[in-house]
């Protein structure tokens, strides 16, 4: 059955690869070192064209949406206002519905005589699952340690055009260990953009040591060549702001000078929660003060205050040798996949969701603004009825005055302006802020039976438990399947059906899996797995074939990034210390 899913507010933000032809299968395997922000890869010539490929399948496969605002959101009949990300506001948004049986109702709107039907052949459905496919494996030994970190698999699947998800992977070159993320971005996707290229270099110069923070002011002052600080492992199709670069290292560096002067330059052991903290906290201040500035160029001013609007969650991974340091800020999860003796598999949670669902989260809020706001600060399971995360970037209509709000708008582009929802106040919006970006930071020390990380977007998780996440990833990895008993869930399975489940089950026990990717593995499951648990073709090809217009009511964007670890260093690791 499918789930409905939320929804929010389109955006005209950049599409990376919009416009650009289909890429040859098979897994990009790319990794630069970029001295700070100088080497940045190059923006797509359509940097503002929204990405179509759910319109162009419509058009290949002929499904289409019947819809009288087609620009604005749908939502299906059952879909409820509670489980949309963002509820659009009437001044800005309406919703329409679509005829009750909106497959026949499309393909009568081709005045076939006779109903048809379109599937998509496992090699287009396997080219669309693979488009954004990535994997990395780590070198044994880069020249300082041994890494616990084997490699990682990576992957997205869009239902927002643009897909509003982003993500990243770096390793730090002045320090040890390796940054991984996901972000979700929500009313475009242009704040999750600018964390996804920014944070990691926050968090880096925020583990530096004093002595190395100089070195680089230094250089930046005699106009010498900057020491790079992170590689980036990213996807040809992962996007970086080149236009924005400037303003971006000019932010990063008034940080830094910060740091200098703070640190009296004693040799101390740096925090790492602390410095995932406040890498978080200040990034965000400084895509709010952005905005506030505004900047003489009309397109980075344009930039920076859709930065600003618009909002972005995050989850972030760091991982030197046994040492994982997770900070997590809304609704987006790290979970941890752990063997046992007997080889089955257990998931363990190691970030907490920041919204109506965590009580401590409730309890926070409420103590943060007065108690006569106690019933209006949440409502519906929403902050201030709105908004569904209870921690994002960005975001500023939750965090400004109401007269700064005014201001800024008044004062900026006329395309924002016109924009109903940055002119639209929330209701009972008092005591701002009511957002915060600061993150929830959690330890695990590393242990042998720990094999694989799993960070992703809330899109994931809306589809499947994360017991059978951590299984399904698990069993892909090892190459093992349990045999457990085929359970039905109460449905009335025929003796046809039983068989059919038994030859797929021994189908997968004696061919090679078709996936080289994890993340991809664990897309093709969470978007076709049927009423038993099985990859279903027929269904699997229907989700992906679905137009712009509906694919968004029945699945969120999915970002995966799956983490595998090394059991012989990290157990090293341990003998070490005994």
């Amino acid at each position: 059955m499918e789930r409905p899913r939320r929804a929010g507010p389109r955006s005209c933000s950049p599409s990376p690869g919009a416009g650009m032809p289909p890429r040859r299968q098979g897994i990009p395997v790319r990794t630069s070192s970029l001295p700070l922000f100088s080497d940045a890869m190059p923006a797509p010539t359509q940097l503002f064209f929204p990405l179509i490929r759910n319109c162009e399948l419509s058009r290949i496969y002929g499904t289409a949406c019947y819809c009288h605002h087609k620009h604005l959101c749908c939502s299906p009949p059952y879909i409820a206002q509670n489980r949309l990300r963002y509820t659009p506001h009437p001044a800005y948004a309406t919703f329409c519905r679509p005829r009750e049986n909106w497959w026949q109702y499309t393909q009568g709107r081709r005045y076939a005589s006779t109903p048809q039907k379109f599937y998509l052949t496992p090699p287009q459905v396997n080219s669309i699952l693979k488009a954004n496919e990535y994997s990395f494996k780590v070198p044994e030994f880069d020249g300082k340690n041994v890494s616990s970190i084997l490699g990682f698999d990576s992957n997205q699947l869009p239902a927002n055009a643009p897909i509003e998800d982003r993500r990243s992977a770096a390793t730090c070159l002045q320090t040890r260990g390796m940054l991984l993320g996901v972000f979700d971005g929500h009313a475009g996707c242009a704040c999750s953009q600018a964390v996804s290229e920014r944070l990691f270099y926050y968090i880096a110069v925020s583990l530096l040591p004093h002595e190395t923070l100089l070195e680089i002011e230094n250089a930046v002052e005699s106009g010498r060549a900057l020491l790079p600080i992170l590689q980036w492992h990213k996807h040809p199709n992962d996007y970086f702001s080149k236009e924005a670069s400037k303003l971006y290292f000019n932010s990063l560096r008034t940080y830094w000078q910060e740091l200098i002067d703070l640190n009296t330059g004693e040799s101390a052991d740096i925090d790492v929660k602390e410095a995932l903290i406040n890498a978080f906290k200040r990034l965000d201040n400084d895509i709010s003060l952005e905005a506030q500035v505004g900047d003489p160029n009309s397109f980075l001013n344009y930039l920076v205050l859709r930065v600003a609007f618009s909002g972005a969650t995050a989850c972030v991974a760091h991982v030197d040798g046994v040492d994982l340091h997770v900070a997590n800020t809304g609704d987006s999860r790290a979970m941890l996949g752990v063997q046992e003796e007997d080889g089955s598999w257990s998931a363990v949670t190691l970030s907490n969701d920041h919204n109506a669902q965590n009580e401590r989260e409730l309890e926070r809020l409420k103590l943060e603004h007065p108690k006569n706001e106690a019933k209006s600060v949440v409502k519906q399971d929403r902050l201030l009825g709105l908004l569904m995360p209870f921690r994002a970037f960005g975001d500023v209509k939750f965090k400004w005055s109401i007269d700064l709000q005014k201001r800024v708008i008044e004062s900026g582009p006329d395309q924002l302006n016109d924009n109903e929802y940055t002119k639209f106040i929330p209701p009972n919006y008092h005591t701002p802020p009511y957002l915060t970006a600061e993150p929830e930071v959690t330890y695990h020390r590393l242990r042998p039976q720990d094999k694989f990380l799993v960070l992703a977007t809330d899109g994931l998780w809306e589809t499947m438990h994360r017991q059978d996440v951590v299984r399904i990833v698990g069993e892909y990895l090892t190459g093992m399947h349990q045999q457990q008993p085929i359970a039905v869930g109460g449905y009335k399975v025929t003796l046809g059906q039983m068989h059919g489940l038994l030859t797929e089950r021994r189908a997968k026990m004696s061919s090679v899996f078709e996936d080289q990717n994890a993340a991809t593995h664990l897309i093709r499951h969470a978007v076709g797995n049927n009423e038993f648990g099985a990859v279903d073709h027929e269904r699997l090809s229907k989700m992906l074939s679905l137009p712009e217009e509906l694919a968004r009511m029945y699945r969120d964007d999915i970002t995966i990034i799956v983490v595998q670890f090394n059991s012989h260093v990290v157990g090293a690791y341990q003998n070490q210390e005994q």
